[in-house]
């Protein structure tokens, strides 16, 4: 994976604020996210990523705060942020009636390319789906419609994709051809933000990791710099690094009420 440091931010995020009614989503959210990284946004469910991804879509309009796209603010110039990204919901969004070939035409031609049928064929085989292109949607195994379905979102080379829990539901092979999918539009130099409850996902694909608790980044860096919150365990003259899941649960533990309070009954038991 490439990181490009010189670059402006491909996504800046400041100040973020969102709640329905009373329900408060997001309480002031900022990180960004490098040109040519993959910017893993790691929480539990109701923790705010899916509604951050849409702010930053341009799909929900946020309450406070800002937050611009390669240049250009969600707000003020929503269609320019529009041709700038691509989106891949939780679930795969495929035409289970039309061949994988005939779905990645379908959307060429919706977004007004020349030679759809040249982009399809493309699109399979850097997809490693020649073989099924000509085969309905409803037969692929769930990693070839994750596979599909980030195919079609990559037509008209936006560079940046969200990708919103891209493995949800998939058995491990599916969750191995994601990955590698996701390695190479890194390498290829496309911005990955991606949101994920795995830790082991994030652990694996990320070059930068911000951990969404409660609707506020509790902590962020790359892993190398999340293994330092936590000490080195040495045993027998063995030293292991603690993992993204000891700093997960060490940050999202000790949090909330629930952590004070078990810091609490620690403390009496001693």
């Amino acid at each position: 994976m490439t990181v490009e440091t010189t670059r402006e931010p491909a996504i800046r995020v400041a100040g973020i604020t969102k709640s329905f009614k009373d329900l408060h989503v997001l309480r002031g959210v900022d990180f960004d996210v490098p040109a040519g990284s993959v910017f893993a946004l790691l929480g539990s469910n109701g923790s705010g990523k899916t509604t951050l991804v849409r702010i930053l879509s341009t799909l929900v309009k946020a309450d406070a705060g800002n937050a611009v796209v390669r240049g250009f603010d969600v707000a003020k110039a929503p269609n320019e942020v529009r041709r700038s990204i691509s989106l891949t919901g939780q679930f795969a969004a495929v035409d289970e009636v039309l061949s994988g070939r005939e779905n990645l035409m379908l959307i060429a031609k919706l977004r007004h390319l020349k030679n759809p049928r040249e982009i399809a064929d493309d699109m399979l085989a850097r997809f490693s789906l020649v073989d099924a292109g000509r085969r309905k949607a409803a037969t692929y195994s769930g990693g070839m419609r994750r596979r599909l379905d980030i195919a079609m979102s990559l037509i008209g080379n936006p560079p940046i994709i969200f990708l919103d829990e891209p493995t949800t539901g998939l058995d491990p092979q599916g969750r191995i051809e994601v990955w590698a999918t996701v390695k190479e539009l890194a390498d290829g130099g496309t911005t990955v933000l991606l949101t994920t409850q795995d830790l082991d996902e994030a652990e694996h694909l990320a070059d930068h990791i911000a951990i969404l608790h409660q609707g506020r980044i509790i902590q962020s860096g790359t892993l190398v710099e999340l293994r330092t919150l936590l000490p080195s365990a040495v045993i027998e003259y063995v030293e292991r690094q603690p993992s993204l899941e000891d700093v997960y649960l060490a940050l999202v533990g000790n949090a909330g009420p629930a952590g004070n309070a078990a810091e609490s009954a620690r403390e009496e038991s001693r």
